[in-house]
């Protein structure tokens, strides 16, 4: 697999990371009646997707080599995202409508199928590395 189209992993990453900033941190701020999900979580869960980004847009600059094991991080670290958002969902179960509900199911739908393929791609381009 070329390093390139793995490379454009990144930036699809950081797009997704700051659109999903966006959408926690200012949409559904304003509409948290509308989604249930309290303000708190929403801007905890909008930062971390900053940190995402920051991460995604550097590791396109700058990785040359071993690019395979930087998509991992990414990989593994959208996963956890998923997790704690699966985590703070069920806590403030009594609050989400069905639109909150909604939100975050399709937001972890996009971000597991991402983490998919960014597991394939990590896998082939560190077995061509090594051949």
């Amino acid at each position: 697999m070329k390093t390139t189209y793995v490379k454009k992993l990144f930036l699809i990453d950081a797009f997704g990371a700051i659109l999903s900033a966006f959408l926690l941190g200012i949409v559904l701020v304003r509409f948290e009646s509308l989604f249930g999900i309290p303000k708190n979580v929403l801007y905890f869960l909008a930062i971390l997707p900053c940190f995402f980004a920051a991460y995604d847009i550097l590791c396109y600059l700058k990785v040359d080599k071993s690019v395979g094991l930087f998509l991992k991080i990414i990989e593994y670290t959208n996963i956890i995202y998923c997790i704690i958002s699966i985590g703070l969902t069920f806590y403030h179960f009594e609050h989400l409508t069905n639109l909150g509900w909604f939100y975050v199911l399709i937001e972890i739908i996009i971000v597991m199928t991402l983490a998919i393929i960014e597991i394939k791609a990590a896998t082939k381009e560190n077995t061509h590395s090594v051949s």
